[in-house]
């Protein structure tokens, strides 16, 4: 079986489908003796191909993954009994409460299978999406669907944060601008060639010299920056143009 997410056209795994640590795998204790040997042994591997840390705990969900410090839990569902369903969906009902990121895998290899999955789902009174089940041919492919949604997640927190980031940094910016651009005399260039000095309170502090020795300012601007962020009476003063 492949432990990779690139190929799984081989019996070994041969790379990594992630650069770098991908996250940390939780596997419920009591999930893990219900599994064949071999199987556990998949898991291991893949997770190990694509730079997962696995450990053995005892939570309440089957999985729980941390990517990107985002965590993502999951009910991995390996063997539909069409005969004894309703353990299956209390177990939803009480964990899609308790985790804002919450998955059911379940492996339907028949079709009377998935006739009494999707019979029990509306039985059982299941909102779609609430939590999201993914339905899955066999053991390898569910496995696989996991570990893609608990990466895909994490990056997409990380595309957030660095969305996030990067709207505060132009915010920033906008600030800086303003706020050196309304000293008198100084425009965009100067604000810009004052950025080598630091922030606005950097500015504030530093001297002619300073200012004359890091930047393309003349020795008026200098003298002009350097007074008026210190100097009330010279910033209040009325400006003749």
């Amino acid at each position: 079986m492949e432990a990779s997410l690139r190929d799984s056209t081989t019996s070994t795994p041969s790379h990594a489908a992630f650069s770098g640590p991908a996250g940390v795998c939780l596997m419920r204790n009591a999930w893990k003796e219900d599994q064949h040997p071999s199987f556990i042994n998949f898991i291991s591997s893949f997770l190990c191909a694509n730079s997962f840390r696995l450990n053995f705990v005892p939570i309440a969900p089957d999985f729980i993954f941390n990517c990107g410090g985002l965590s993502v839990a999951f009910i991995f569902v390996t063997n539909w009994d069409c005969n004894c369903v309703a353990p299956i969906f209390n177990r939803v009902q009480k964990l899609k409460t308790q985790f804002s990121r919450f998955y059911v895998v379940v492996t339907l290899p028949a079709k009377e299978q998935i006739d009494s999955f999707t019979q029990s789902y509306f039985k059982f009174g299941m909102v779609i999406g609430k939590p999201t089940f993914v339905p899955v041919k066999d053991l390898e492919m569910g496995f696989e669907k996991i570990v893609k949604i608990a990466h895909s997640s994490g990056v997409y927190k990380q595309e957030r944060i660095g969305e996030k980031l990067k709207a505060e940094l132009v915010q920033g910016m906008d600030f800086y601008l303003k706020a050196v651009t309304g000293i008198p005399g100084i425009d965009n260039h100067d604000a810009n060639a004052l950025s080598a000095i630091g922030s606005v309170q950097g500015i504030a502090k530093a001297s002619k010299e300073q200012i004359l020795a890091n930047t393309d300012l003349s020795t008026d601007k200098a003298e002009i920056v350097s007074r008026f962020l210190r100097d009330p009476e010279f910033y209040l003063r009325p400006k003749i143009n």
